[in-house]
């Protein structure tokens, strides 16, 4: 039994391929573009390659994201809230509450120890609560996204922004530039700014132990390192898989999906098919 997950994200897209003792035999990551289904094939066919496998080889398909609707040869789709807890839930079995955190939104969520999601709470649409916020304030500083991770933990006076708003937020980093504040402290407030919204979605349904990080943001060690500062206490966060959860949580719940259609037999032979040829 050989599944896989594909994440379709506004900024990645990530596969996964579980092998059928539940072990991760490949994965990729593509940026996603305009053409979602030309980054999930791109992002499944680099999962093929580095497991050593070919498209025949495999069971079952699940996609999930924004995009899990332009998958055309996957078998199932889930929304990406459950994907996300399952796959919170298989890097960290202790976890009870989630924090997704990507480049349009931050949902925090609490999981029962299946990994189904109890509650839920989102941020507004406005980008200054997500990662897409960062990408604009780099772009500004004229830096790139990997750099401002770094600069950021060796802030030692983090500059306040208040805005809920993404273009006011951008006002506040203009005027604390044009006062000679340090870029590290202008980062590292910014992370502080998202941190602080993300902490409050997490108070609203109740924070349980143990807290995971998943999405994006987390690769950036100055936002885990606000993010923890906030809460005053320790948030697990995969570096290798943390970005990969949803990708990762649709291809376990795609193997408990095969399971269960295997026990059906012949019932269950038509949810086997994928809904378009992969090829």
């Amino acid at each position: 039994m050989i599944t896989v997950g594909i994440d379709v994200g506004s900024s990645n897209t990530k596969a996964i391929i579980l092998d059928h003792e539940s072990r991760i035999a490949g994965k990729g990551l593509t940026r996603t573009g305009s053409n979602l289904e030309g980054a999930a094939r791109k992002a499944y066919r680099d999962a093929l390659d580095e497991a050593g496998l070919e498209e025949p080889d495999i069971d079952y398909v699940a996609s999930t994201g924004f995009g899990r609707f332009t998958v055309p040869f996957r078998h199932i789709q889930m929304t990406d809230l459950t994907a996300n807890g399952q796959g919170a839930r298989c890097l960290f079995p202790g976890t009870r509450s989630v924090l997704d955190i990507g480049a349009q939104s931050t949902r925090a969520m609490r999981i029962a120890p299946s990994g189904q999601v109890k509650l839920l709470r989102m941020n507004d649409k406005c980008a200054a609560g997500a990662g897409a916020f960062l990408v604009r304030v780099a772009k500004y500083l004229e830096l790139t996204i990997e750099e401002i991770g770094g600069l950021a933990v060796k802030s030692t006076e983090p500059q306040q922004i208040s805005s809920v708003c993404a273009v006011l937020a951008e006002s506040e980093i203009i005027n604390h530039v044009t006062s000679g504040k340090h870029i590290e402290d202008i980062l590292k407030g910014a992370m502080v700014s998202i941190a602080s919204r993300a902490q409050a979605l997490l108070k609203r349904i109740g924070i349980e132990q143990e807290v995971t990080l998943t999405g994006g943001i987390g690769v950036n060690p100055g936002m885990r390192m606000a993010l923890e500062e906030c809460m005053e206490q320790k948030i697990n966060f995969h570096p290798e898989l943390g970005h990969y959860a949803g990708a990762l949580g649709a291809a376990r719940l795609a193997q408990m999906r095969l399971e269960t259609l295997r026990r059906q037999g012949e019932r269950g032979v038509d949810a086997l098919l994928p809904l378009a040829n992969p090829a």
